[in-house]
């Protein structure tokens, strides 16, 4: 087995939890082993109303798992991946160990160094279509980790663009959705934000209205589902290294991407989603993808908060493999 220095365990841990996740809650911890680097879900940090069967909370630990793969393989180390490796220990999602020294290949490292370049844009993007070769490079990233990437036809998008309505409505009449948002100690951090709709919000939804844009305006964003080929905790995982693999294509192409996340929250606009998109396969997020302005960074949790320390603070005095 390989080794990584205490440096190289410190910054495997930074591009981890620079990973995206809903409302920027960042549900994971990190534990640095001698063996090597454990990802756990933390569930203080989840949603249980708008992510009651934990989807949005995997596919963000999936990101984040994609970060720690890319980050051990740009150290020249093969990353050897454990899923679930303890039923006893469910919240453990997986154990990464730096393997045997390998080339690092031009993609990871071209991909990990766009790990802190990628944010989150929600703001309106520019009438610029994203070529057919970006697209297929897209759909492309999410095939290489064995998920699927949909491209939302022009003409069912005013289909989808009812769902995100219809899914946005049902927060919203929703009491405990929206309690579940109220600011607290402890809990899912006020900045997470909630079901409310923010003014960007309208340009979210108005890309997913089949080109319903104010005169004057063109709106050709390229809207995505990213899916798995089947559904559960394994298969969501799975999805969200997927999700990551895909925004880091975008950001590295030099596109900007959003989550539309309601129409998934949601069980019966779920469902819908299933079959606007051919049904048999599982919907796990959808993505707006286009050419934005830059976008400050969104708050992360310090080392502290998502390292267990003692382990680390070990690590930080050695090596780990």
């Amino acid at each position: 087995m390989g080794s990584l220095t205490a440096d190289q365990v410190e910054t495997a841990v930074l591009q981890a939890t620079a990973a995206p996740s809903l409302r920027n809650c960042q549900p994971w911890l990190v534990r640095s082993t001698p063996h090597g680097i454990e990802l756990h879900a933390d569930r203080t940090r989840m949603a249980p109303v708008a992510d009651g069967d934990c989807r949005e909370l995997m596919l963000a630990c999936g990101a984040a798992l994609m970060n720690l793969r890319l980050a051990i393989g740009s150290f020249g180390r093969y990353p050897e991946v454990h899923t679930f490796p303890d039923p006893a220990r469910p919240d453990l999602l997986a154990v990464v160990l730096p393997g045997g020294p390998r080339p690092v290949a031009p993609i990871d490292r071209a991909l990990a160094a766009e790990i802190p370049r990628h944010r989150t844009n929600r703001r309106p993007f520019a009438p610029v279509p994203v070529p057919a070769p970006l697209r297929r490079e897209l759909q492309m990233a999410a095939e290489t980790e064995r998920a699927w990437l949909a491209i939302v036809d022009p003409a069912r998008l005013s289909a989808l663009h009812e769902l995100v309505r219809e899914a946005h409505r049902r927060q919203l009449d929703d009491a405990r959705s929206r309690a579940e948002w109220t600011p607290r100690t402890g809990g899912v951090p006020a900045q997470c934000g909630g079901p409310l709709a923010e003014p960007q919000d309208e340009w979210v939804l108005r890309d997913c209205s089949g080109g319903r844009a104010a005169p004057g305006e063109h709106v050709d964003p390229l809207i995505v589902v990213l899916g798995s080929f089947q559904d559960g905790p394994a298969a969501r995982l799975q999805a969200g290294q997927a999700m990551q693999r895909v925004l880091l294509t975008a950001t590295a192409a030099g596109l900007s991407a959003s989550l539309l996340s309601q129409v998934v929250e949601v069980a019966a606009t779920r469902e819908q989603l299933r079959a606007l998109i051919g049904g048999g396969l599982w919907p796990q997020t959808v993505l707006r993808i286009g050419y934005g302005l830059p976008v400050p960074a969104t708050p992360r949790r310090g080392v502290a908060d998502v390292v267990l320390v003692d382990e680390y603070a070990s690590a930080r005095g050695g090596r780990t493999g």
